[in-house]
């Protein structure tokens, strides 16, 4: 038996792209709000002449010194547009086109209306305006500057040119009020392609309606619910899925339903209980349906955001002239015009670099880093080297030919689809990363027998079914324990769970969690688990300030008994691979570590030459400018 190819892409994205930190579009990017700046020509755009002279060389600025080796803006202005150009400059064109109908409607967006709104959304999280814009900055690295004028801005005049089709009414009110609030079911579900085999599930439940969570678990081809016995979170009214909801409100306690189509799957559920909704108290109604008409306001705006963008472009003239040979001699320094309107390069690299700089360059200095310490070693990448990687991942995610060479034309469509990553960015910011570090810390990687074993363990061995209470503080931990003890019935312990525990899928699932594995990454978790009896209940296990109650329900059955040969040949590459990319990962942090460098775009230095930095701060200086 194999790993799994998810398994597989998993270990490969963890070690891989997360460990090596080069500016890969995977990776980095973010769903950030729309900004423009455009520079106005005259309207007879086929004879245009726009003066984009820029008044500083951007060649001449340092984006960073790498040990005294430059990065220039251009360079890094490159690099994002590579791969957020297409992004950045839909969202310049789409900001140029709202400011544009604002103007024509006679529609005014202020400062003030853009602060109101920030506050406004800032008290629905019970923050200050202050403390939500830090929030951001911190958590999602988004400048206040950036959050005003390229997310709340254009939500605002969206909102304005929209404002005639978003009319919220009483009957929508209450239809959400009673989504949140009414009443909900908690089922269990098996889900299977094959109609035949959902028909014989539905039997066998119907005969022994007991055994729906352990046919679930064994059987279901839904893996997040299988792994919970079927459990789904409750299910509430008014949620998009008529017959699903229809059906699962209808059920009585225990009993199963017909089988009904979801999606692709062919789906049967049985009933756990009803929960009774909730009637707020009549002070808090008032600010209950001014919050429910403020989010029905947002979710009309956001389904009004297309037919509004797809009416304004079917009005406007838009070129892009970046990438069109024929219109960047026609216009150059133009990105792209936008009736009439030019948006200039300058101005479309300055947007790039501002949203992305920070991050690209991170990869960029790694590269330096990198490009330094293989010429030092006299190493070199090749293209037979590159090709060889290439032919290795295809093949090491299954990608083959009938003959059972590697597939890299189809590996390499795969990743563009999947990750969107075109051949030429994968080559540069995953391919000839890995071979050049494979290449520099070649020989510094051993598998023992030993890891061999632990691995056979945790990808083959049983796994412990336990039930789970997670709790926030030690006392509360000891009180839900003492609780335990005291009735020691699985059907108490979930009840607890439901009651008291802070994690979600253990609360909601009265306990039940995905069984735990050895040498999966939670130590002192799994020791408590494996050294449990079938019904015994743990001590407080204390876990990264967390404490957890565990109460055993046996192991299940081990995949594979014994390591033949496929399988040890399996697990050795997969070790290798995982305990190679560990090591180049810390060959990467050291070289960092060890370098002089100067990150302008983020202020940070790292054991900087004085001269050096001298130097490069007067030419980057506004005077120099």
């Amino acid at each position: 038996m194999s790993l799994s190819n998810n398994t597989r892409r998993r270990l490969f994205r963890v070690v891989l792209l997360g460990a090596l930190t080069f500016s890969s579009s995977t990776l980095l990017a973010q769903d950030t709000g729309k900004r423009a700046g455009a520079k106005t020509v005259p309207a007879n755009t086929a004879s245009a002449k726009v003066d984009n002279t820029p008044k500083n060389d951007p060649n001449n600025l340092v984006a960073a010194l790498v040990n005294g080796k430059p990065i220039s803006i251009a360079e890094l202005a490159q690099q994002c547009r590579l791969r957020f150009g297409t992004e950045i400059l839909d969202d310049i064109i789409n900001k140029t086109l709202l400011m544009q109908s604002c103007q024509a409607q006679g529609l005014v967006i202020s400062d003030r209306d853009v602060e109101m709104e920030i506050s406004r959304v800032a008290s629905k999280f019970r923050l200050t305006t202050n403390q939500y814009l830090k929030l951001l900055q911190d958590e999602r690295d988004i400048p206040p500057e950036q959050y005003a004028n390229e997310i709340i801005w254009p939500m605002l005049a969206m909102r304005a040119l929209a404002k005639d089709t978003i009319v919220v009414t009483p009957q929508e009110i209450d239809r959400e009020f009673q989504s949140q609030f009414g009443a909900k079911v908690k089922v269990r579900m098996i889900a299977c392609q094959d109609p035949n085999k959902i028909a014989k599930l539905l039997e066998q439940a119907k005969a022994d309606p007991d055994s729906f969570r352990k046919l679930a678990k064994e059987h279901s081809e839904d893996p997040d619910s299988a792994s919970v016995e079927g459990l789904l979170p409750p299910i509430r009214r008014y949620l998009g899925d008529d017959e699903l909801e229809n059906i699962a409100f209808a059920l009585q306690p225990n009993e199963i339903s017909k089988v009904f189509k979801a999606g692709e799957m062919h789906v049967i559920l049985q009933c756990v209980n009803h929960i009774a909704g909730v009637q707020p108290p009549a002070p808090q109604m008032q600010e209950i349906e001014a919050r429910l008409k403020s989010e029905l306001e947002e979710q009309k705006l956001r389904d009004s955001a297309e037919l509004v963008f797809t009416t304004v472009r079917e009005k406007s003239n838009v070129n892009i002239v970046h990438g069109n040979p024929q219109l960047e001699s026609q216009y150059p320094g133009v990105a792209a015009l936008v009736n009439g309107q030019a948006v200039t390069m300058d101005y479309y690299d300055k947007a790039c670099v501002k949203r992305h700089g920070k991050k690209i360059l991170q990869g960029e200095i790694n590269r330096k880093l990198v490009e330094e310490a293989l010429a030092q070693n006299k190493l070199t990448v090749t293209q037979q080297d590159l090709d060889a990687e290439l032919a290795f991942v295809a093949d090491y995610f299954g990608f083959r030919n009938a003959d059972g060479s590697p597939n890299v034309v189809a590996w390499l469509q795969d990743v563009q689809q999947r990750e969107g990553l075109t051949q030429e960015l994968y080559l540069r910011d995953v391919t000839w990363p890995t071979v050049a570090l494979k290449k520099l810390t070649a020989g510094q990687v051993q598998v023992t027998e030993d890891d061999l074993q632990k691995g056979f363990e945790s990808n083959y061995g049983p796994r412990a079914d336990v039930l789970a209470i997670v709790l926030s503080n030690q006392r509360t931990a000891q009180e839900v324990w003492n609780l335990a003890r005291g009735n020691m019935s699985e059907q108490f312990f979930g009840e607890l769970a439901a009651q008291y525990s802070v994690e979600p899928s253990s609360q909601s699932n009265n306990g039940v969690v995905p069984p735990l594995r050895k040498h999966g990454g939670q130590p002192v978790l799994e020791k408590a688990a494996f050294e449990l009896s079938p019904g015994e209940l743990s001590g407080i296990v204390e876990v990264n300030g967390r404490y957890v109650l565990l109460k055993s329900r046996g192991f299940t059955s081990p995949v594979v008994s014994q390591m033949d040969d496929t399988v040890r040949k399996e697990l050795y590459q997969n070790l290798l691979e995982k305990k190679q990319r560990q090591v180049m990962d810390q060959y990467l942090r050291t070289i960092h570590d060890n370098a002089e460098i100067v990150d302008f775009i983020s202020a940070k230095n790292t054991r900087v030459r004085a001269s050096e930095a001298k130097a490069v701060l007067e030419s980057n200086s506004p005077e120099k400018r």
